[in-house]
């Protein structure tokens, strides 16, 4: 049984004529000398099933221009800057009626033609208001993204948002300048603590777990990653002076090559005025002490995610005593039992923040 489309709402069935969708398909020009993609290439250019497609062209009446009966379905550039005004809205967390209508409205297409004279089936798509807030409520969202049986395709995010839903949409489409831009304007809007905990943290997890189920995808959890990283990063480029006189250390332990928490606790901390120096996965241990003897910090926080690299000798190698630093770790590597008494394992990102705010403001 075939899944869903992830950026879509074709049933199954709308699968079944895949011969006018052939990856074969040569490209074609139009009687207007446009270059025009076939569906298949259509398909792949937005990240969708070619089944997607057609239910657009069926339902909402975004289809090509000038396709007759009994020809392939050609897409002109008019037709494919729809579909992108489709597919945004789509991204934004709008239902596919309402990414319909915005779609038309916004790119204002031309009227259809068919062999028959007739005008393509839509869903009720009436006139109405463009989709200016980027995010629609929509409890009928038809995705992938939360259903029950995806069938390795798409993501679990049963009870999720629209903007988390969205970011999910825009990591399977492999599209970084939406994952960036909903990223950055819902740490504008809710902060960095509550994006990481309701919206990033959930679809990582979920790009995750269908990696595991599926066994493909490590292009999606690595595109992910890079652009979370980069949206926390100018976070932090653009954070107000800080107010701690003496600032905090993070790095992760050396060999640790997974830090992104570490840098969405960087951005929480910047936006809260708290000054810190955050160093990389490629620091080794004598940059490490040496960047703590240098900074001469009020706090050093220690990444581990997997248990080989958190060994606590590694606290021994840095010279937190002797620049009377407060000692913390994070991170799912270490464990509490076998930690120094004066160091401190923070839990979750919210508490991390706190901790560490308190420690150094006094």
């Amino acid at each position: 049984m075939h899944a869903p489309d992830p950026l879509g709402d074709s049933p199954a069935g709308d699968r079944a004529d895949a011969s006018e969708t052939s990856a074969q398909e040569p490209e074609g020009v139009g009687l207007d000398d446009e270059p025009r993609l076939s569906v298949a290439a259509v398909a792949r250019r937005l990240g969708v099933a070619p089944a997607t497609l057609r239910t657009w062209d069926r339902r909402y009446g975004l289809g090509p221009s000038d396709h007759t009966s009994g020809r392939h379905r050609r897409y002109g550039p008019d037709d494919i800057a729809r579909l992108e005004q489709m597919q945004r809205a789509l991204l934004r967390g709008a239902s596919p009626m309402e990414a319909a209508r915005y779609a038309r409205t916004v790119a204002a297409p031309p009227p259809q033609r068919r062999s028959d004279g007739s005008s393509p089936e839509r869903a009720e798509v009436e006139e109405g208001p463009l989709l200016l807030s980027g995010v629609l409520d929509g409890a009928d969202d038809e995705l992938a993204l939360a259903g029950t049986n995806t069938g390795g395709r798409g993501l679990k995010l049963s009870g999720a948002g629209p903007r988390t839903r969205g970011l999910g949409r825009a990591a399977l489409a492999l599209d970084s300048w939406s994952v960036q831009q909903l990223l950055i304007e819902s740490m504008d809007g809710d902060g960095v603590v509550r994006t990481w905990q309701e919206m990033l943290q959930p679809v990582l997890r979920a790009v995750s777990e269908r990696r595991q189920r599926s066994g493909t995808g490590v292009e999606v959890l690595q595109l992910l990653n890079d652009c979370a990283s980069t949206a926390l990063r100018s976070v932090i480029a653009q954070a107000p002076k800080p107010e701690n006189p003496r600032p905090v250390v993070l790095a992760p332990v050396p060999g640790e090559n997974q830090e992104l928490e570490l840098v969405a606790l960087a951005a929480a901390l910047a936006a809260n005025r708290i000054g810190h120096r955050l160093f990389g996965a490629a620091l080794p241990r004598e940059g490490l002490a040496a960047a703590v003897k240098r900074s001469a910090p009020a706090a050093v926080v220690l990444w581990a995610d997997q248990p080989y690299y958190a060994a606590p000798r590694v606290l021994d190698d840095i010279p937190i005593t002797r620049q009377r630093a407060r000692a913390f770790v994070a991170g799912a590597g270490w464990s509490a039992e076998a930690l120094p008494g004066h160091v401190e394992l923070l839990g979750s990102l919210e508490t991390a923040v706190s901790r560490v705010s308190a420690t150094v403001l006094g």
